[in-house]
This record gives C-alpha cells, sequence and structure tokens, in this order.
C-alpha cells in the first residue's frame, strides 16, 4: 500500500517564539508545514500552496486574521480548507466574530497545549482524507 501524501498546515503566526513552538509539535506529526508571519502574506501562501488546514493568529501585521478569513472564506476554491484560529484574544465576542466568518474552531494560545491542538488538527485531517 502507498503511503499516503504528507497533509499541509499553514502556520500563520508573527510571534517567533510561538511559531517556532507550532513548527516542531506539528513537525514531529509527520505534516508538512508552511509559514507565513503576516496576513497579506498568508493570503498569498493559500492562494499558490491551497494547505489542508491552517492554523490563524487573529492580531497580524499587514492584514488581520479576520480580514484573512474574509477572504479565503469568499473564494469558492479556498473556502473549503479548515481554519483554526489560535489567538490571544479570548473574548466570546472575538471566538463568536471569528466563527461567523467560517474558523471551524478557537483555541486561546494561553489556555492550549500544543498536544491537544496537535491531537484536534490530526482528527480534522484524517476526516478529510
Amino acid at each position: 500500500m502507498a503511503k499516503s501524501k504528507k497533509k499541509l498546515i499553514l502556520i500563520v503566526e508573527d510571534d517567533e517564539v510561538i511559531l517556532r513552538a507550532l513548527y516542531l509539535s506539528f513537525h514531529e506529526g509527520d505534516f508538512t508545514i508552511a509559514t507565513a508571519t503576516d496576513g497579506e502574506t498568508a493570503v498569498t501562501m493559500t492562494h499558490r500552496l491551497k494547505p489542508d488546514l491552517v492554523l490563524l493568529d487573529l492580531v497580524l501585521p499587514k492584514k488581520s486574521g479576520f480580514d484573512y478569513l474574509k477572504e479565503i472564506k469568499a473564494d469558492p476554491v479556498l473556502k473549503p480548507i479548515p481554519v483554526i484560529v489560535l489567538s490571544n484574544l479570548g473574548t466570546d465576542e472575538n471566538k463568536e466574530h471569528a466563527k461567523s466568518l467560517g474558523a471551524m474552531d478557537y483555541f486561546v494560545k494561553s489556555d492550549t497545549d500544543l498536544s491537544v491542538l496537535v491531537q484536534k488538527v490530526t482528527k480534522i485531517l484524517e476526516k478529510s482524507s
């Protein structure tokens, strides 16, 4: 049986320490990882790479995560890509807003164990294969 292609995750995060921690957590999980550190680059990379899943911070330079969500969810080709928000914006209002724009799930960075996040992403990607 042929080994299935590694799933591509786009991590959109402007904090280098958090980006590295996420990269290492998912890289160990046998995923292919791409990264973007601002919202505009994230949109460009999403169009080019069509990742299997996007992990998205909301507070980003050049274009916010909310604007990123609006833009890619308006594109019929990109709309099906699952987006999980990982942000320090922890209010219910922010969570509802992100979900109304098409985010599949929402995690608050300070409350999230990376191993739990990796498990959640793995489950989503297993369902989509």
